[in-house]
């Protein structure tokens, strides 16, 4: 007997990608009955610290980037899940260990991302966020390449 999936974790950039995404994840949660979490990790600053940029440019910088995030998240739930059981979340770190760490934290049940994002389909066969979220998952990794 399979599992049931009770929340599933859609994993987004708001790459041009994200749309076809949003759509797999509306099916896959309508047909399992499932709760939807849509998640956007914004990349960590922290590498600019050894560049001599003083701490409060990078924290300024980075609320910035948040909030820009947060609302291009309202945008995106209203675009793609108004009628659906689904919470946008914003959160601030390395993708991977970001994905996996809150699919633990919301007892999601699966993982659906898409293969490639902003870095192009030509430069990487196959996106390095999806693939070390393949690799340490320990529940289902949907992943969907783009057209």
């Amino acid at each position: 007997m399979l599992p049931q999936v009770k929340t599933i974790l859609l994993a987004v950039d708001f790459s041009e990608a994200a749309s076809p995404l949003a759509q797999y994840a509306k099916l896959f949660a309508t047909k399992l009955s499932a709760r939807l979490v849509v998640l956007y990790v914004s990349p960590s600053m922290n590498r600019y610290a050894s560049l001599y940029v003083p701490a409060t440019s990078i924290q300024a910088l980075v609320e910035q980037i948040l909030e820009g995030a947060n609302r291009v998240m309202g945008e995106f739930m209203v675009e793609h899940f108004a009628d659906a059981k689904a919470t946008g979340r914003v959160e601030y770190g390395y993708a991977p260990e970001k994905i996996i760490e809150i699919a633990a934290t919301t007892g999601a049940d699966m993982i659906i991302m898409g293969t490639h994002g902003r870095r192009g389909v030509n430069r990487i066969p196959f996106g390095s966020v999806a693939e070390k979220v393949v690799k340490t998952a320990k529940i289902p990794v949907l992943t969907i390449r783009p057209e």
